[in-house]
């Protein structure tokens, strides 16, 4: 029980922050870019979709055949793609006919190995080629831009505690952000068909470079 005349004791508000400054700063890196992944494909048609499914099966089977042997962790990865076999509706909406397609996907270091590996393939056609990082690669490149960014930013903090007179300055709070990879895909491919490609021919490539941004920001306590 309080008694008459008791007050409770109230707390005093926090007192607003002085001498604290925004900074941010920033590091990128442009590096060439070191993985392929190139997807071959092919399509069918007709009036049996057994017939169809089984025709995308002897190409697919045709293409493994060549790319398998080939095949080594890192340099040079074979995978299979979409495979699927879909109605063709006539203008009364019956099905009057099937068609299907399926792809086959080459993917690695090894430039070479896979555009020549792609070229010796006769069953099926280059449909797309893309370039990026290899996962190794990606992660070395983000530590080491977000390494940079951030003596980036506590170097520009000393330079704005001086600046405004001060010796030096209290990390209050920060962020980094996630790593930015910018893709500059300078490519060339040869877009022949099957038909028009020799067995032996390889697939002209050429990697771009990927840009990978980190950026600090954050308040600080000059002192």
């Amino acid at each position: 029980f309080l008694g008459a005349g008791a007050a409770f004791a109230q707390p005093l508000p926090a007192a607003a922050p002085v001498n604290v400054v925004v900074v941010s700063a920033s590091a990128q890196l442009e590096v060439p870019q070191d993985w392929v992944t190139m997807t071959l494909s092919t399509s069918r048609d007709g009036s049996d979709a057994a017939a169809v499914q089984s025709q995308l099966r002897q190409a697919v089977d045709a293409a493994l055949a060549v790319a398998k042997p080939q095949a080594s962790a890192q340099q040079l990865e074979v995978k299979t793609g979409s495979f699927g076999v879909y109605p063709r509706h006539g203008s009364n909406g019956r099905i009057v006919g099937w068609q299907g397609s399926a792809e086959l996907v080459l993917e690695g270091r090894d430039f070479v190995r896979i555009s020549t590996t792609a070229g010796k393939i006769t069953s099926m056609g280059v449909g797309n080629v893309a370039f990026s990082l290899s996962r190794e690669a990606q992660q070395k490149l983000e530590s080491e831009v977000q390494a940079s960014a951030i003596e980036r930013f506590k170097a520009k903090a000393v330079e704005v505690a001086k600046a405004f007179g001060f010796e030096g300055y209290t990390l209050r709070e920060v962020s980094v952000s996630p790593a930015d990879q910018g893709e500059r895909p300078m490519y060339r491919m040869r877009a022949a068909s099957v038909a028009q490609a020799p067995a032996d021919a390889s697939i002209p490539v050429e990697a771009g470079k990927s840009l990978v941004t980190v950026s600090v920001s954050g308040s600080v306590q000059l002192r």
